[in-house]
């Protein structure tokens, strides 16, 4: 397999470091509210990496953080009236809610900053036995400028870094690009006790410290949102590869950005959505087939229609299960034809096309492709006359396929009820002699693999 390494600026094999096993770590949310869009496309991309790495026979283990103090939490306490443990409790419940909704499985380790202190604060002072840190009023900074290869990952010159550096604590700094390690204790929020006083973490330093706990000192793939490339995941690696002069992670990968209606997403737009709000409209395994139906690291646009036409397409993939299903209920043990071993042998052609895609850096595009593909000549091939063992192969193949992907994984939809309110509200147009009405209802069924016949004694319908 193939990935594009962020850090190299190039497509390079996947070699893992312990053979057969991969160590993943991938950037969490701050639990303050429910995760939007943006956020649902690293979660997604990157559960499928590990579904697929699983698939293809490596031990995976896979580790995704929770921050749960941070200056958000802190101020959402502060409107709610409750402990910031209270809100983070809370919007971890939602995550998983959520997550679970798009697919999303839960990661081997789900570590907390709160319950990560002592790792972060013995992390903080090896950095500082090096010589790389300084002390103002109880604040722990990390001084860039210690660091030679300080800005290899962003790859941006020194202006480019200044102007995009997050200021986490007043002017202090001795320089614009130095970050916080451990914040002095400001009245009213939490605290722990340290070398340097009451305080808590900075919000680098915690993905640093928790990687390395489950995953040692250096990884095999560190993952998440273009976003973070600079200042985030360039201070994970100043402050690791500062404390143990070992490499961090082997390879990084990351995700491109989300625009809504061709737009850049934010709240003062009015187009900032979170997952929670788009659920009360769309299924959420429509937002994920979404996701996954452009490449990773391409911009992709995030829009009503667009889901609209996904819908239509998931629609397809379900009707194309059931259909299986259907056949297999019916389907007698017997002989072979001469011509179904021909049949898998095509069917079979599909899944090397899906595995050549997902090779290749993860193209999740082309793999949708080789699925709906595979839809086809399942249709094209597999019908009542079929041997059940053919139908059972071409079933398995199937459900293997979009499984990698994290799709069809829920219980049959009652589709024969939603077709049936199609052929009444068809019915109803053809009375008022509404006949483009009939006709839309009829393409549409068409479209799903219903074919309708009318007949003397009634509309009867049949799958294609």
């Amino acid at each position: 397999m193939k990935v594009f390494n962020t850090i190299t600026r190039k497509k390079e094999e996947l070699i893992p470091l312990v053979p057969g096993e991969i160590k993943m770590y991938s950037c969490g949310p701050t639990v303050y509210n429910y995760f939007h869009i943006g956020n649902a496309r690293p979660f997604i991309i990157f559960d499928i990496l590990r579904r697929y790495l699983e698939y293809r026979g490596y031990k995976v283990t896979f580790v995704q953080n929770f921050t749960d103090v941070d200056d958000k939490i802190i101020k959402k306490a502060k409107e709610e009236k409750v402990s910031e443990k209270e809100v983070a409790e809370k919007f971890i419940k939602e995550y998983f809610k959520d997550a679970e909704a798009l697919g999303i499985r839960k990661a081997d380790y789900h570590p907390r900053v709160t319950e990560n202190i002592p790792e972060i604060i013995n992390l903080i002072k090896r950095i500082e036995e090096n010589g790389l840190t300084y002390t103002i009023n109880g604040n722990v900074y990390y001084d860039t400028t210690k660091f030679s290869d300080y800005g290899k990952l962003s790859k941006q010159n020194l202006e480019e870094l200044e102007a995009g550096a997050r200021v986490d604590v007043g002017d202090e700094k001795k320089n614009p690009m130095d970050f916080v390690l451990w914040k002095n204790q400001k009245p009213g929020e939490p605290a722990w006790d340290s070398p340097w006083g009451l305080g808590r973490p900075g919000w680098h330093i915690e993905c640093s410290a928790m990687s390395m706990k489950y995953l040692g000192e250096t990884m095999d793939i560190h993952s998440g949102g273009q976003d973070l490339i600079f200042p985030h995941h360039e201070n994970e690696i100043a402050q690791s590869e500062g404390a143990t002069g070992k490499p961090f992670a082997k390879y990084w990968m990351h995700n491109g950005f989300i625009n809504v209606d061709n737009e850049k997403m934010s709240k003062s737009l009015g187009n900032f959505f979170t997952v929670r709000e788009v659920s009360e409209v769309y299924d959420l395994e429509i937002v994920r087939l979404f996701m996954i139906s452009s490449h990773y690291r391409s911009p992709i646009n995030f829009s009503n229609e667009l889901l609209d036409s996904i819908k239509s397409s998931l629609e397809r993939l379900y009707i194309a299960k059931n259909n299986l299903k259907y056949l297999l209920s019916k389907a007698e043990e017997k002989e072979r034809l001469e011509n179904e071993v021909d049949i898998e042998e095509s069917l079979l052609k599909h899944k090397d096309r899906f595995i050549e895609a997902m090779e290749d850096d993860l193209n999740t595009a082309d793999a949708v492709s080789a699925i709906f593909d595979l839809v086809r000549d399942i249709n094209a091939n597999i019908n009542d006359n079929t041997s059940k063992t053919t139908i059972q192969y071409a079933f398995d193949l199937y459900m293997e396929l979009a499984g990698v992907l994290g799709l069809l994984s829920k219980e049959e939809k009652n589709l024969d009820e939603e077709i049936e309110a199609l052929i009444e509200e068809r019915q109803k147009a053809r009375k008022e002699k509404n006949w483009a009405l009939a006709d839309e209802i009829r393409d549409n069924l068409n479209g799903k693999g219903i074919i309708l016949e009318d007949t003397p004694s009634g509309v009867k319908w049949r799958r294609a």
